[in-house]
């Protein structure tokens, strides 16, 4: 009987040891699913991955990319590059054209049209969609909201995006400078000296004017508004009639670009390649490639590496530049000029707005031996260089 229970015992521990031997570690790590599936947040992403194959992205525009030119068009242009290299298909973009971005009813409508149909990143091309854009992210947590422009983000799903069209603006000065013959170069600009973002802009062209030739003036002439056709037009007539000969603008359309051409004169386009719009006129333009940005952003919502952070960049991430030298207009020496201010912002020795600046109302900004900061150049740019006059 004794050595009965003793095999019986025996066999007992045996079982007992097998199983143990074929449980898994508590310790050891589990297998995870690839971020492609879409099923586990990436370690340094706020949301889970997307299937490529599911995820869907809408855009709201101020205007329609078939205009074929200027500010909504270089905006699209970036969403179908996006698009392209990204290999998604087309019933995964959703756009919503026209929205008058002062107009927050429409606003509002046309992003929760986006939400209603499946959009998990909504991207808000203009200025006038933030607080929209802000308030409901609040409300829909789960969808990603990104502000083109703008100042405003929060910690998990809304963020700001916009560059350094600075730099392509003192670059567009140079050619702008250089051509002048009444050493007037005007200037339409949609919002006033309190909007950063136009501010800077002119300041950074006027230095690109000065840098050429210290005797030019730049007239401003301000429309108040993102996108107004008609307004952009007249701005440009009235410029021309004060004696300049160069029309650059920071506004939606190429009518300042038209009017400079119908008047025999010269311009400097904005957003897109405008030479195509006024070829006997434009003789480049401070150009966009949004796509720098949007295929970053939806590749990190499709990997799970998603985050909140705002983005800024410049010439140096392919963001912003200027379109090819307009051969039959351009004035002798341009090319040169461009290309050593070219490389002098790319290699870091010079930035724009560096050292002590002069203002036109005979004050002075920023410090020697240092450069304005981010901050101050996205906000706080509410003066105009010395030989800028606003008309």
């Amino acid at each position: 009987m004794k050595k009965f229970l003793s095999i019986i015992l025996s066999l007992v521990m045996i079982f007992s040891l097998a199983a143990c031997a074929q449980k898994p570690a508590a310790e050891e790590p589990q297998s995870e699913e690839p971020a492609s599936e879409g099923t586990e947040p990436s370690d340094s992403g706020l949301f889970p991955a997307i299937a490529k194959e599911d995820i869907k992205v809408a855009v709201i525009h101020i205007g329609n990319p078939a205009d074929g030119s200027g500010y909504t068009y270089a905006h699209d242009q970036g969403i179908v590059g996006m698009q392209e290299a990204l290999g998604l298909d087309d019933s995964q973009i959703i756009r919503k054209n026209n929205v008058d971005d002062e107009d927050p009813t429409a606003t509002e409508t046309a992003i929760l049209e986006a939400i209603e149909e499946g959009a998990n990143i909504i991207f808000g091309t203009s200025w006038g969609y933030m607080d929209i854009m802000e308030a409901l992210a609040e409300e829909y947590p789960e969808v990603i909201f990104s502000h083109g422009t703008g100042y405003k983000s929060n910690d998990t799903n809304f963020n700001n995006y916009f560059g350094r069209i600075y730099q392509a603006r003192y670059l567009t000065g140079i050619a702008a400078g250089l051509k002048t013959e009444s050493d007037l170069v005007g200037y339409v600009a949609a919002m006033g000296q309190q909007n950063s973002e136009v501010t800077g802009g002119i300041d950074a062209f006027a230095m690109g004017v000065y840098s050429v030739n210290p005797d030019a003036k730049v007239y401003v002439k301000v429309t108040n508004s993102w996108y107004s056709p008609e307004e952009e037009t007249n701005a440009a007539k009235a410029l021309l009639a004060e004696g300049c000969d160069v029309i650059a603008q920071h506004c939606d359309t190429p009518n300042p670009q038209l009017e400079a051409e119908k008047a025999g004169k010269w311009g400097i386009g904005y957003n897109s390649d405008m030479s195509k719009d006024a070829p006997k006129a434009t003789i480049t333009s401070a150009v966009w490639d949004w796509s720098a940005y949007y295929t970053t952003a939806v590749e990190n919502v499709i990997n799970g590496t998603w985050t909140n952070e705002n983005y800024f960049g410049g010439m140096e991430e392919g963001l912003v530049g200027i379109s090819p030298l307009n051969e039959s207009v351009v004035a002798e020496g341009t090319a040169d000029a461009i290309a050593e201010a070219e490389q002098s912002i790319l290699d870091g020795s010079f930035n724009i707005f560096d050292g002590v600046i002069e203002t036109n109302d005979g004050s002075t900004v920023g410090e020697e031996g240092k450069t304005l900061d981010d901050a101050t150049i996205t906000g706080g740019i509410n003066w105009y260089f010395k030989t800028v006059e606003v008309k």
